[in-house]
């Protein structure tokens, strides 16, 4: 994993920990991928798997995604994770608390039915864990035809680069349901 915090203007947010960014790309359940369409960006959201230190995705051979990643393969993807907001009396200073990161790379399909048939298994473990008693048959990925009635591919976004940056969550600030600035105002002159 390529993690560096070239382009992160705040460089004190950066996440250089590769467990850390790991583990975000593990246990996110949406990410954004980001396709160049002409001059202007395409940005899809997708399910997806971190697996084998790539992100797979699955989706139709053919339409505006597949052939966007055919005619220009360079893409990212994000994922973010929202803790919540933090609070303060200064609305300048309100923020957000998350951790994100972006992978940068090429995205092409998967060719090789043993590695779909993997990558789909690891999504499948990811988004129904225990629910198939077998693991996936590579002859059913063969097969599979989705309700459009194109044939699924399997595509992988092998990352190139990896940025990922955090804003921690202050649990004192984290606003809630029935904040407000008068009572906190209020609790700091005690």
């Amino acid at each position: 994993m390529n993690i560096t915090t070239d382009g992160i203007r705040k460089q004190n947010l950066a996440i250089t920990d590769a467990t850390a960014v790991d583990h975000l790309l593990r246990t996110s359940r949406v990410g954004y991928l980001g396709l160049v369409d002409g001059d202007e960006p395409y940005v899809v959201p997708l399910n997806f798997v971190w697996h084998s230190d790539s992100i797979y995705v699955h989706g139709a051979q053919y339409g505006r995604k597949a052939n966007l990643m055919s005619n220009s393969p360079k893409a990212t993807f994000t994922v973010a994770d929202e803790v919540g907001t933090i609070a303060h009396p200064v609305p300048a200073k309100t923020d957000t608390a998350y951790l994100s990161a972006m992978v940068f790379g090429k995205i092409a399909v998967v060719e090789d039915f043993d590695e779909a048939t993997s990558a789909l298994e690891a999504m499948l473990c990811k988004y129904v864990p225990g629910y198939y008693d077998t693991p996936l048959h590579s002859g059913h990925v063969r097969s599979y035809v989705s309700g459009a009635g194109s044939h699924v591919a399997v595509y992988r976004l092998r990352g190139e680069k990896i940025t990922a940056k955090e804003n921690p969550n202050q649990m004192s600030m984290m606003f809630y349901p029935g904040r407000t600035r008068k009572a906190d105002l209020q609790h700091d002159q005690k």
